[in-house]
């Protein structure tokens, strides 16, 4: 497993600190000089009535944080595995606001290391709040989401999150990972999966094909677009086990979730799969 960490998170961290999302402690300059270099783009893109980056960014996240708060107060949702949280606040709020929530938030080695350091200097997160290392292609072992997911209450609904990592790997990858989540969530008595989801159909345009060329830039890897629908994404989440799926557009949840970015927003959608219970 790698230790380095992607540019994105420190990019994605500064977005959220730049909006109120999250604690000072979760600055970094990598971040804050990312941001500057993206702002002429994203100020470019914005006058021509464009999408830009950020507005994507916060479009998902603020979704994802209003359904997975819709999961909690349903009493369906009491424990949270995010994959890949990178420097994301979500765990530390959502602990905050739901004391009662087990977190548990899972990375690279490098980038868990990291985020105990940020928490460790922020204001403190809820009381059961942890940060674990993954390796989120692992089939098994002690750093695989099924190991991880078996040191969880099996009594409790649970989610996974992933937000900003499917398009880093190619479409068989992405499908392998859904497997193992919904083989995980299945031993628990409700199963939530959310993550956003960027199709090649919606990535169309200029300003689209530069953003994904400078986050290739930045992860120094592929961004991969290889759903070419929301149809075929959804076969693959049934294929991979889910039983139920819900792909939400954001701008349909813009009076709930609060100002989005309309042309950022309508350029992503948001996935809410479940699993019925099951022996594993």
């Amino acid at each position: 497993m790698s230790s380095r960490i992607s540019p994105t998170a420190h990019y994605t961290g500064r977005v959220w600190l730049e909006h109120g999302l999250s604690d000072p402690a979760f600055a970094t300059t990598e971040g804050a000089r990312l941001h500057r270099l993206i702002a002429p783009l994203n100020a470019g893109s914005r006058a021509l009535g464009g999408p830009t980056l950020d507005g994507m960014l916060l479009a998902r996240h603020r979704v994802i944080d209003h359904l997975l708060a819709r999961a909690i107060e349903a009493g369906e949702v009491s424990q949270v595995i995010e994959v890949a949280a990178g420097l994301s606040p979500r765990g530390w709020r959502m602990t905050r606001r739901y004391p009662a929530l087990r977190y548990v938030e899972a990375d690279l080695p490098g980038m868990a290391a990291r985020k105990r350091r940020v928490l460790a200097a922020a204001e403190p997160a809820g009381p059961d709040h942890d940060v674990v290392e993954i390796d989120a292609l692992a089939d098994e072992g002690d750093h695989s989401i099924g190991a991880i997911a078996g040191r969880l209450d099996r009594g409790r609904g649970t989610a996974i999150i992933t937000e900003g990592l499917l398009n880093y790997f190619p479409g068989a990858q992405a499908v392998g990972m859904w497997r193992r989540f919904a083989a995980a969530l299945r031993r628990f008595p409700s199963g939530v999966y959310l993550s956003e989801l960027t199709v090649a159909a919606d990535a169309r345009g200029v300003p689209l094909q530069v953003f994904r060329l400078a986050l290739g830039a930045f992860v120094r890897g592929g961004v991969y677009l290889d759903f070419p629908d929301e149809l075929a994404a959804r076969r693959e989440l049934a294929v991979a086990g889910f039983d139920a799926v819900e792909i939400h557009r954001p701008t349909d949840l813009a009076d709930e979730v609060g100002a989005i970015e309309r042309a950022g927003a309508r350029r992503i959608k948001i996935i809410e799969a479940r699993v019925a219970p099951g022996a594993t």
